[in-house]
């Protein structure tokens, strides 16, 4: 019997995916386990895998259209079966099935705000090839494909080059939501470029392809874990599109930026913030780093980060104050404390954040912590981290620092009930007690502000959480013991 490859739930919020590349071709033999496609959910591009073997017969659901989770997308003729018979049997059932799951598939559970999770309006999707440029025909009223999302309307771009073309002096370009976050990340140009997806759109291999044929880049530095909102090299956004002198410009939100606009009014509405800040000097937590760069970086290529330092500092505050390692649901008015701190990192995308979490992170020492952070923001900006990299957070921490935010307040990430705001370290003149009294002294000061859910935290839980983290930068060797 065929087997139907269906849209799986790659994160725990998923209520539907978009196909954004199909790695098999109908004809091609599948393995189980083999990554087969490129799947869009609410948070990241992900790969999906096979579990059966076999040939792949049909693709029902091509890229640029969306499913429901589980919907079939795809069958695969077993050993023995006939690929064509399977092929004509999908077509004429399975496949129109699919299809129909595309259309208004309505958006369920969410999560958090900074996770980038759920989203989606339950409105149509026009695939990117389908999409009328101007003087074509619009679909009929009846058109399953009438309305179109965010995602692919954007897929036709507008750029600043005046051409004759009959779009009000501006050249139009094909190309698919995947392939414009990754030109903007990369750096490269799509006027021009050949796209190999359906109808000519560019695709993600084609930018992949042409940022290999540029002149490489000089090396940056990794950015550290707290480098997540803020890193010492920012994602990259595409210049923006002038509109003309007397006209507007309508954009629909991406899936992304809808979740975020969705949980963060849900989470402000329903969640009673307070807030609570302080200053941290930060002198001898950067001798700390300094002394950990020469130990690391020539002899191993390890460039210890101050986020590296603060981020062992967090979690060694939250085992200190286990209160704030915790989740709550509202449900059943019950709170989770966790043995194990899953700090979340907020992470800069294009179009949106997301929130990787970088597990047990209270059993690593600082080093450890730059590698595996390191590895999972660079996974997160190129959109290729694993279901269990975006879920299970205990605590989130934002870091705009490195932007030069001095101080700034972020909202709590559900079900969590804390996040942490990091702001800039500078030097700052102090007033310091001495054998002599009082002296005004040169000291690096880093503000840090504790967003907490004051359903489950009180004011003086939220202080001896900062006192702690405090005490731990001040003192590093503190973390020690």
């Amino acid at each position: 019997m065929p087997a139907q490859i269906t849209m799986p739930q790659l994160s725990d919020t998923m209520t539907e995916g978009m196909i954004v590349k199909w790695l098999k071709k109908e004809g091609e033999p599948v393995k189980a386990g083999e990554i087969v496609a490129e799947v869009e959910t609410d948070k990241a591009t992900m790969e999906m895998e096979s579990f059966e073997s076999g040939t792949l017969a049909s693709i029902t659901v091509h890229e640029g259209e969306k499913a429901a989770v589980g919907a079939t997308i795809a069958v695969i003729a077993k050993a023995g079966e006939k690929v064509a018979e399977v092929k004509g049997s999908a077509s004429g059932g399975s496949g129109q099935r699919a299809r129909s799951a595309i259309a208004g598939a309505p958006v369920g559970a969410v999560a958090s705000a900074s996770d980038a999770t759920t989203g989606g309006t339950g409105t149509t999707t026009l695939a990117p090839e389908d999409y009328p440029e101007d003087g074509e025909a619009e679909p009929a009223e009846d058109d399953p494909h009438k309305v179109a999302s965010l995602a692919q309307a954007e897929a036709i771009s507008t750029i600043g080059k005046p051409e004759a073309d009959g779009h009000n002096g501006y050249t139009r370009i094909k190309a698919s939501p995947l392939a414009k976050r990754v030109a903007a990340e990369l750096g490269v140009v799509l006027e021009g470029l050949q796209g190999t997806g359906p109808g000519g759109r560019i695709i993600q291999s084609d930018v992949v392809t042409a940022s290999q044929k540029q002149p490489p880049k000089s090396e940056k530095s990794p950015p550290g874990l707290a480098a997540s909102a803020a890193s010492a090299s920012p994602p990259k956004a595409a210049p923006p599109t002038r509109v003309p002198t007397g006209q507007t410009e309508k954009i629909t939100l991406n899936k992304m930026r809808q979740t975020i606009a969705q949980r963060l009014q849900q989470s402000k509405q329903t969640i009673p913030h307070f807030y609570e800040t302080i200053d941290i000097d930060m002198t001898a937590a950067t001798a700390l780093r300094k002394k950990l760069v020469e130990a690391y970086e020539k002899k191993e290529g390890i460039r210890i980060s101050i986020g590296d330092v603060v981020a062992k500092a967090v979690a060694a505050a939250l085992k200190a104050v286990p209160q704030l390692n915790s989740t709550f649901d509202e449900k059943t008015m019950t709170v989770t404390r966790y043995g194990d701190v899953n700090l979340g990192m907020a992470v800069a995308l294009p179009d949106g954040l997301i929130v990787p979490v970088l597990r047990n992170i209270d059993q690593m020492g600082i080093k450890e912590i730059r590698q595996r952070s390191a590895d999972l923001v660079d996974r997160a900006r190129g959109q290729k981290l694993k279901r269990e990299e975006m879920s299970g957070a205990t605590f989130t921490v934002s870091n705009l620092g490195l932007m030069g935010i001095r101080e700034f307040s972020a909202i709590v990430n559900p079900p969590e009930v804390g996040i942490l705001a990091i702001g800039a370290s500078e030097d700052k003149a102090v007033v310091r007690p001495s054998s002599t009294g009082p002296q005004v002294v040169v000291r690096n000061i880093m503000t840090v502000t504790l967003s907490c859910d004051h359903r489950v935290i009180d004011g003086a839980v939220a202080a001896a959480f900062l006192v702690a983290l405090k005490n731990f930068l001040e003192e590093p060797a503190m973390m020690l013991v």
